[in-house]
């Protein structure tokens, strides 16, 4: 089997769009730039296509070489005959590949082994070849200075018998079967456990369902109880049903050795295949759990990233607070730091009428065109304050999340970039920035110390960085980069760019000024030609001479808008944002080697509004006024909220409180609800009502209004 031949057979993608990517990607072009510029010879193969196809290549490079590995082991072992190694070559199953190998495995001594040495090796074969009687008797002839006596000798023998039934392939193929079918994952509380603790479990301190039935947050929850100390758990299936299975795969006859087979076979389950097979399988569930877990998160961090920006306006941005007063800070239209100061407007201070005065003067000292308030501690007492405020023009008041702002805060980054202000200062102008621009600076903070998912500290770290990184990687260069104002973190995951790179760029802005063109990129140390085909034109240069440099189009694709200009006697600034010219445009005529008729209608489309950002427009969000606090709600109250996380279960709803209501995913609409995604998205603004406040744990059920 060949790569394309693996791939093709998991993903619904011609053969030859496959072989061009694999192409693609040998030569170092990144996914975003196969996915964009490309798709003349992806046949318009979307990014998340393109990255299954990039995994599955690894997944078949990863199992040839484990191939390559174990036939090696073996062969120095001198035991690849020319059947084992035409099942090996045939096989791209990692864990049948696993189960051929297991024999020839480096372990540690086992029972077999002992018996092995002790020569009761031709015993085992005696009593498996089942034509024998007085197994006594037989067994009375091997006994030696380490064998005492017969029963010595048969339990040596049942050893040996036991490792060969658990190497079965078809025994271990059928058994997994079985497990994957039928195991259940039992849960009992710990005698001892901390009661605190265990309530946050109380639905699994004495549980039990199909494990491949179980949905992904529930196996996580459990290994999490289980981790922390609160229950123990099994996976199991019925064992009679399994050994009476291997009995008949294994015993031919009723003669005097089938007593010996079934005390071998019941050995091998109990001691070798259950313990090995049931973690295979938890193993199994775990990693699925882990990849829809996963999921979500990516799903919510693409939704965050994407959120409306409120774009260059000048913001006042607060993070409240009590007892240590409400941090304010001012920000120009690039986010730039102009003044701070702490207010005191709550208790114990209540210093209301001056911090009023303070918040007047800085909007009108500093042209303040918005407030962006953290939806943190104090977060309503804050907006209420604020809207009490008589400002002396229209001023926008936004709640935004403060998630992760305390991680950027404490940062390298943000001391870089803040260097002479303690972490409150940071945090604030954490807050006023993500309004403007949330992807540019959510960038700059560890994806899943955002908090959009579930289970997140549970799931396997390395494949969540990766996703999460692939998921920010695919949203920055959705948007695009402003390159004289992107910070070095943004940079970082343009397309071809990376860290070293993104650092390099902004030293070379910082001492030669702000960029004029595309391709003065060049001249930054160490980008040479091929980064620059991967990123020019995910980059924008705002006023720049030529209008494409503030596109997506790409600039091996100048000459062709240039000729296209030239036909239809304008200049190619004339052509830009011409609809009547561009709908004119015969898009066949304008085919070469590297762009074909789906890169064209990129590119006329890109010219007919250049540089658009996808992103909406950030809207104001007003919270019902009578609820600032958990004891304010009661059942069948109507109320309007945010979706601020989604979970497999359903999706959690900022209703401008601290804790936030869960939506079941059996309360999302009428009707059955397959994937929450397909009914509500992050940040959308929806209606639901109260169904129950459980004020003791902070606990609120929601159900939505439709």
């Amino acid at each position: 089997m060949t790569n394309i031949q693996f791939i093709s057979g998991q993903v619904t993608a011609p053969v030859k769009s496959i072989e061009n990517i694999l192409q693609l990607l040998s030569e170092d072009c990144t996914i975003p730039f196969i996915a964009r510029y490309r798709k003349d010879r992806t046949g318009n193969l979307d990014e998340v296509v393109i990255e299954q196809i990039a995994k599955l290549n690894q997944a078949f490079e990863a199992i040839v070489k484990r191939k390559e590995a174990i036939l090696k082991s073996i062969e120095e072992q001198n035991g690849l005959t020319p059947d084992l190694k035409q099942k090996i070559d045939a096989s791209f199953d990692i864990t049948e590949l696993e189960d051929f190998y297991l024999p020839f495995k480096k372990r540690k001594k086992t029972k077999a082994d002992t018996a092995r040495e002790n020569g009761l090796e031709p015993l085992a074969k005696i009593i498996m070849a089942q034509n024998s009687d007085d197994i006594d008797y037989i067994a009375s002839k091997y006994l030696n200075d380490k064998v005492a006596n017969e029963d010595d000798a048969l339990q040596g023998a049942r050893d040996i018998i036991a490792e060969w039934v658990n190497e079965n392939l078809y025994i271990r193929k059928n058994l997994r079967r079985m497990y994957n079918r039928k195991a259940e994952i039992t849960t009992k509380k710990v005698k001892g456990a901390d009661e605190e603790k265990a309530k946050k479990f109380e639905q699994y301190l004495d549980w039990s369902e199909n494990l491949a039935k179980a949905p992904s947050h529930r196996v996580l929850a459990i290994l999490r109880a289980e981790n922390e100390g609160i229950i123990k758990f099994k996976v199991d299936i019925d064992s009679d049903e399994a050994i009476d299975f291997m009995e008949q795969s294994v015993i031919k006859n009723n003669r005097e050795t089938a007593g010996q087979l079934k005390l071998a076979i019941k050995d091998s389950y109990k001691r070798l295949l259950a313990p090995a097979i049931s973690n295979e399988v938890l193993q199994e569930a775990k990693a699925k759990a882990d990849a829809t877990a996963i999921g979500v998160f990516a799903g919510n961090l693409g939704q965050l990233l994407l959120a409306p920006p409120l774009g260059e306006k000048r913001i006042l941005a607060i993070d409240p607070g009590f007892r240590t007063g409400c941090k304010v800070v001012c920000l120009d239209e690039k986010g730039d730091l102009l003044y701070n100061e702490t207010i005191f407007p709550h208790a114990p201070q209540k210093d209301t009428a001056v911090a009023m005065k303070k918040i007047r003067s800085m909007v009108n000292a500093y042209k303040i065109d918005a407030i962006s308030i953290g939806n943190g501690t104090a977060s309503r007492e804050t907006e209420h304050f604020i809207k009490k405020i008589a400002f002396d023009k229209p001023v926008q008041v936004f709640v935004v999340s403060e998630a992760g702002a305390s991680v950027y805060s404490a940062s390298k980054i943000a001391r870089d970039e803040f260097p002479n202000y303690d972490v409150t200062v940071r945090g604030a102008v954490s807050i006023g920035r993500r309004l403007s621009d949330p992807l540019a600076e959510l960038v700059k903070i560890e994806p899943k110390a955002i908090g959009v998912g579930q289970y997140q500290h549970d799931v396997d770290q390395g494949k969540l960085k990766d996703e999460l990184d692939t998921v920010v990687m695919r949203c920055v260069n959705s948007v695009g980069v402003n390159i004289n104002t992107a910070s070095k973190s943004l940079l970082g995951y343009v397309s071809g760019i990376g860290e070293k790179l993104a650092e390099n760029i902004v030293n070379y802005r910082s001492e030669n000024g702000p960029f004029e063109d595309r391709k003065q990129l060049k001249k930054v140390p160490r980008l040479g030609d091929k980064v620059y085909q991967q990123a020019a034109a995910f980059v924008r240069i705002p006023n720049a001479k030529n209008p494409l440099d503030n596109s997506a189009v790409h600039p091996e694709a100048y000459s062709i808008v240039e000729k296209m200009a030239k036909d239809m006697k304008l200049k190619t600034a004339d052509l830009v944002s011409n609809k009547e010219a561009i709908a004119k445009i015969p898009v066949n005529n304008y085919v070469t080697g590297d762009v074909g008729v789906l890169g064209l209608k990129d590119i006329l489309k890109e010219l007919e509004k250049p540089g658009l950002d996808p992103r909406k427009s950030a809207k104001v969000f007003e919270f019902d006024p009578n609820v600032r606090s958990i004891n304010d709600l009661h059942i069948g109250m109507i109320l309007p909220g945010i979706v601020n996380n989604i979970t497999n279960f359903g999706c959690f709803v900022d209703i401008g409180i601290k804790e936030s209501g869960l939506v079941h995913i059996s309360q999302l609409k009428d009707g059955f609800v397959s994937d929450v995604n397909e009914v509500v998205k992050l940040h959308q603004h929806v209606e639901v009502k109260v169904l129950e406040v459980d004020e003791t744990r902070k606990r609120i059920q929601l159900t939505m209004v439709l």
